[in-house]
């Protein structure tokens, strides 16, 4: 039986929904490893770009920052922020990876303070960089994170990206493009997909042992459950091969469990 952690199935499950030929912007991390997993296993025209202006490289090895000069080799264009924000302004950007303190039922995202908006805050995190553009303008928002009451929250203490906003129909209302919006959600216990006629997360498959009540006693608030709940397919051996021996070999993203 293959052995493998939290960490690295969330990233295979990730890496499945990139498609040969998309484009995809994401950060260092899970995201990263992700797209170079895709691009290695099924998807060798996975177009990957990075904030800083990498547009798509070929890998060599793990980038340690968005403007690592690893994220612009054998790129097709070493460019800037501009060019990359001005792809997603136009629509061309299929995929994005954004993560954050905080997410809510619609899929917005706090990555700016926990606390109330109007005080001190508790807690100072980075805040947007780009993140608000991205969610806002590419096709498909997609987040890997871990899952706990803390995280997957009533109501934020502040949004960074808009998610569905308030439902149905917001994100039109607030003048972004028509079809875009949060796309899945991967955690250590489900992958999370977004009700169509509502907008609100819901569970669409459950990893191996888990099951959904453990799922919704992770979150803070109601979850839907998809008509079909299958169980998340668990890494491959080549999959974990390649993850372990050439994306993340000294195990800087899948070390963490």
């Amino acid at each position: 039986m293959t052995t493998y952690n939290s960490m690295e199935l969330m990233i295979c499950l990730a890496a499945r929904y990139l498609e040969d030929g998309a484009t995809v912007v994401v950060g260092t991390g899970a995201p990263c490893a992700a797209a170079m997993l895709a691009q290695k296993l099924h998807a060798p025209g996975l177009v990957v770009m990075f904030e800083a202006g990498g547009m798509g490289p070929l890998l060599p090895t793990m980038p340690i920052s968005v403007g690592d000069s690893r994220t612009f080799w054998r790129g097709i264009s070493a460019s800037s922020m501009t060019e990359i924000m001005e792809l997603c302004q136009r629509g061309m950007v299929d995929y994005t990876f954004l993560g954050g303190a905080q997410i809510d039922q619609y899929g917005n995202i706090n990555s700016t303070q926990i606390g109330p908006r109007d005080l001190p805050p508790r807690v100072r995190f980075p805040g947007s960089g780009g993140a608000n553009d991205l969610a806002s303008l590419c096709w498909r928002t997609m987040m890997i994170t871990p899952q706990d009451q803390r995280r997957f929250v009533p109501r934020l203490d502040f949004m960074t990206s808009p998610g569905y906003l308030h439902g149905p129909g917001a994100r039109e209302a607030a003048g972004l493009p028509p079809g875009t919006g949060p796309y899945k959600v991967i955690t250590q216990l489900a992958v999370f997909g977004f009700d169509e006629a509502t907008k609100r997360m819901r569970v669409e498959s459950l990893h191996p042992g888990v099951d959904l009540a453990q799922v919704q006693d992770n979150a803070g608030f109601t979850l839907l459950v998809a008509p079909q709940l299958p169980v998340s397919m668990p890494p491959s051996a080549e999959e974990l091969a390649l993850l372990r021996r050439e994306v993340d070999p000294y195990r800087y993203v899948i070390g963490r469990n």
